[in-house]
C-alpha cells in the first residue's frame, strides 16, 4: 500500500495504551501458562441430568390376526301364515320384542272353526257304523263282535245247518239233487258273506282313523291361524297390515335374535392357518371404546375360491346397544409368546423411527431399535435390545452424549 506523499501516519492513542497493558500483563511471573487456541472449558459435574434406570423385561406378548367384520344377528326368519285367510289382528310393529310362541297376528278362524265341527261329527257317524259311541278314543275293537259280522255268523250256521240236514234226507231219497245242490250254495254264499262282513268292519275302522286325522288336521289349521313367533327377538320389519287376505306361506313380520350376535370375518389365507376353534376374540365398534370378548365358535371347512379367505365365526354377548349390520374391528388371538418388553415411556418415536436411551460412561446413547404390539404399558421389543439390558424410563430431551447421573427409585427429571 503507498503513503500519500507529505502525511506521517501517528498510533492511535487508545489503542496504543491497549497494547501497553496486555504487554505488562504478559510479564508478571506469577501469571498462567496461556490456554492453547480452541480449548474449552470443562463441564461442571453439577450440571450432569439425573435419570432412572429400567431394566428389559420378558412378557407374553399376543400373537394377533387384526380384521374387519360385520355384525349379525343370531337368527333371522320371515314368519308367514301358515293358513290362508284374511289378517285380522296384528300385535307388534317394527323393534318390537317378541318372545317364542307368542301370538303376533290371528288370522280369522271361524272357517276352520266350522271345519273342526265338520270334522268331529264325520268322525262321530263313522264310529256309530261300528257300534262305538260319539265320543272317546279308539279302543281296541272285537270284530267278531260287531253287529254285522254276529249278524252274518248267524246266517252262516243256518246255511250250515239247512245243507247237513240236506245231505241226510238226500241219502234217504227224500229230496232231489237239485234242493241238495241248492242248499250247498246257500251255505258257500253264507260263508263268503261273514267274510264280508269281517272286510267292512275294517274298511270302517280304517274310515275311523280317516275321520280322526281329518279332526285333527282340522284342530291344527284352527291354531295355525293364530301366528305365533318361533324364536326370541325384535321385529325387524312388518310386511302385512290388518285386513288383508294373505295366502299360505305369505310374510307378515321379519324377526331377529341380536343375543347374542355373530361376527362374521373373512380371514386371509396367509393368517387362515393359525386360526382355531376356541381361540379369544376381541371387538371393538367404531365410536365405542368398549371391548367386547368372544371365541371362535365356527370355522368354515374350506376357502373360498373367489377371495381366497376363509369364513370365520364367533359369537358376541350383546349388551343391548349393539346392532346387527355394524361394521366392527376384531382381534383374533393366535398365541401368545414371550419377548422382550419396556415401558412405553422409555420409547421416543419421531420421523418413523423408534428410540431409546441407555447410559454409557455417564453420558446418553441413543439406540436405534424395532417395536412390536404394544401390551398394556409395554411396549415388545422385536430388535435392537436383549433382556436384561436398562434403558432410561423417561428420556424426555436428552440428547446423545449428554452428562447423565442414575438415582435409585428416581422418577428423573423432566426435560423442559
Amino acid at each position: 500500500m503507498r503513503r500519500r506523499p507529505g502525511r506521517v501516519a501517528v498510533p492511535w492513542p487508545p489503542l496504543i495504551a491497549l497494547l501497553a497493558l496486555l504487554q505488562g500483563a504478559g510479564c508478571n511471573s506469577g501469571s498462567a501458562a496461556p490456554r492453547p487456541e480452541g480449548a474449552r472449558a470443562e463441564q461442571p459435574a453439577s450440571g450432569a441430568r439425573e435419570v432412572e434406570l429400567v431394566p428389559v423385561t420378558e412378557a407374553a406378548v399376543e400373537q394377533l390376526v387384526a380384521i374387519s367384520g360385520t355384525l349379525d344377528a343370531d337368527e333371522q326368519v320371515t314368519v308367514g301364515a301358515k293358513v290362508p285367510g284374511r289378517l285380522a289382528s296384528l300385535s307388534v310393529d317394527l323393534a318390537s320384542p317378541v318372545t317364542k310362541g307368542q301370538v303376533i297376528g290371528q288370522i280369522e278362524a271361524r272357517d276352520y272353526a266350522l271345519r273342526v265341527e265338520q270334522a268331529a261329527a264325520a268322525l262321530a257317524q263313522s264310529r256309530a257304523q261300528l257300534g262305538l259311541p260319539p265320543g272317546g278314543p279308539d279302543e281296541p275293537l272285537d270284530v267278531e263282535g260287531t253287529a254285522i259280522v254276529r249278524q252274518a255268523g248267524a246266517t252262516l250256521k243256518e246255511a250250515e245247518a239247512n245243507r247237513d240236514r240236506a245231505h241226510k234226507l238226500a241219502k234217504d231219497g227224500l229230496i232231489t239233487g237239485v234242493d241238495l245242490d241248492a242248499a250247498e250254495a246257500a251255505a258257500v254264499r253264507a260263508e263268503t258273506a261273514l267274510q264280508s262282513a269281517r272286510e267292512e268292519v275294517r274298511i270302517r275302522q280304517a274310515a275311523v282313523r280317516q275321520r280322526r286325522s281329518e279332526l285333527s288336521l282340522a284342530r291344527q289349521q284352527l291354531a295355525d291361524a293364530a301366528v305365533r313367533s318361533p324364536i326370541d327377538g325384535v321385529v325387524q320389519a312388518r310386511r302385512a297390515s290388518v285386513g288383508q287376505y294373505l295366502t299360505a306361506g305369505a310374510p307378515i313380520a321379519d324377526l331377529v335374535r341380536i343375543d347374542p350376535l355373530r361376527l362374521r370375518v373373512a380371514v386371509p389365507e396367509l393368517e387362515a392357518a393359525s386360526v382355531r376353534q376356541g381361540q379369544p376374540v376381541r371387538v371393538t365398534v367404531q365410536g365405542d371404546g368398549a371391548v367386547y370378548a368372544g371365541t371362535v365358535a365356527r370355522v368354515a371347512p374350506a376357502l373360498d375360491p373367489q377371495s381366497r379367505t376363509l369364513l370365520v365365526e364367533s359369537d358376541i354377548k350383546n349388551p343391548g346397544h349393539l346392532r346387527p349390520g355394524s361394521l366392527v374391528s376384531a382381534q383374533i388371538v393366535v398365541s401368545s409368546k414371550p419377548a422382550p418388553t419396556v415401558p412405553a415411556s422409555a420409547v421416543i418415536r419421531f420421523a418413523g423411527l423408534s428410540k431409546v436411551v441407555t447410559v454409557e460412561d455417564g453420558k446418553a446413547r441413543e439406540k436405534q431399535v424395532t417395536t412390536g404390539r404394544t401390551v398394556g404399558d409395554r411396549v415388545e421389543i422385536v430388535s435392537g435390545l436383549s433382556v436384561g439390558e436398562s434403558v432410561v424410563a423417561r428420556p424426555g430431551s436428552l440428547q446423545q452424549g449428554q452428562p447423565v447421573r442414575v438415582v435409585e427409585g428416581s422418577q428423573g427429571a423432566d426435560a423442559r
